[in-house]
């Protein structure tokens, strides 16, 4: 057991290689809850990590607390830990839980403890080297929860190899939550098309309304090289639906239709890791599906905090392809192209 819960409150933190001891304070549920004021220092991977505010209501509807999400972590780590492994991390902290707009933290790096593992890339936007942590254990995921990273996002990118990503995605995101059985309805088109190519993919909940359709790659081509594969990808699947999918992305000429992205294929962009968290209602987790769990009827609520770490026991990791696979992008472009040619 990673965290240990007694009359409602956090008091002591346990895990592989982990003792943290404090005072068990008892709480009267009946009385307001009020936000811890100490700090806890916890030993991980030979460093120690402080945590603070371990009793903060991150979801308040849902009475889960800053220490649910490290426990939430702490138990599926090893499941994680490979989509994060030496990729620079863009942080958005949400400090005060969901209700709170959150912020993106530049220059993480430089304001963490010594051990912190960072890389120093240069920005063409703010014209200047910009410092971001880089994740490769359980001290550091830890760390960044006590930041208030609700959310994890990597790079698609590894540090030796910041210009080839590892894979491609295809972000389908709708106007709302009602439209998530056409969701399913393009991330199956997609799923035909990369069958046709003879070519793997991997589904997964957003965690928030929408899907991201993954493509491994192997790290052997740019993202130049990559984008207009994913953009044709994208562009299939919205002419195979007209009615329901875009490419636009100007909101406005969307026309609530739901958003085929293919954008997040460049250098620096990110989307949420395989397993996190996201700072929505219901604690939703970004959870690897099953194509034959991908049905009319499924939900991304159906995927959060309170049920992922089971389903991970049960099934094991669903994405690991993603890291393992690749494909052949010229003999892919040459099925895209028949494909898109079809009457």
């Amino acid at each position: 057991m990673a965290l240990n819960k007694e009359e409602g409150r956090w008091v002591r933190y346990k895990m592989n290689n982990t003792d943290m001891e404090t005072k068990t304070r008892e709480r009267d549920r009946r009385k307001p809850h009020k936000e811890d004021k100490e700090n806890y220092a916890v030993k991980l991977d030979g460093r120690k990590v402080i945590l603070t505010h371990l009793n903060k209501l991150y979801w308040p509807d849902e009475r889960i607390s800053k220490g649910d999400l490290i426990y939430y972590y702490t138990s599926i780590y090893p499941y994680i830990i490979p989509y994060l492994k030496n990729r620079p991390q863009n942080l958005k902290r949400n400090p005060g839980g969901i209700e709170d707009e959150g912020f993106y933290h530049k220059d993480a790096g430089d304001e963490g403890p010594a051990w912190l593992k960072s890389v120093s890339i240069y920005s063409e936007s703010t014209k200047r080297d910009v410092e971001y942590i880089v994740c490769n254990d359980q001290a550091t995921l830890t760390y960044l929860n006590n930041l208030g990273c609700i959310e994890i996002n990597p790079w698609h990118s590894t540090i030796r190899h910041l210009d080839k990503p590892n894979y491609l995605v295809i972000d389908i995101d709708p106007p709302d939550e009602n439209s998530f059985d056409h969701v399913v309805d393009i991330a199956l088109i997609i799923k035909e098309l990369m069958d046709d190519m003879e070519t793997a993919c991997y589904c997964k909940t957003s965690g928030a309304s929408g899907m991201h359709v993954y493509v491994p790659l192997g790290a052997r081509y740019t993202y130049d090289e990559i984008r207009p594969f994913a953009q044709g990808i994208a562009e299939f699947a919205s002419q195979k639906l007209p009615k329901v999918a875009t490419t636009e992305r100007p909101v406005k000429k969307r026309k609530g239709k739901i958003y085929v992205d293919y954008l997040q294929n460049s250098w620096g962009q990110t989307v949420v890791a395989p397993y996190s968290v996201r700072p929505v209602p219901g604690a939703k987790v970004s959870a690897p599906l099953q194509w034959p769990e991908l049905k009319h009827g499924i939900r991304p609520g159906d995927f959060t905090i309170f049920n992922v770490a089971e389903r991970l026991e049960k099934l094991g990791d669903l994405f690991d392809g993603v890291l393992k696979e690749k494909i052949d992008l010229e003999k892919c472009f040459v099925k895209l192209q028949e494909n898109t040619t079809k009457k």
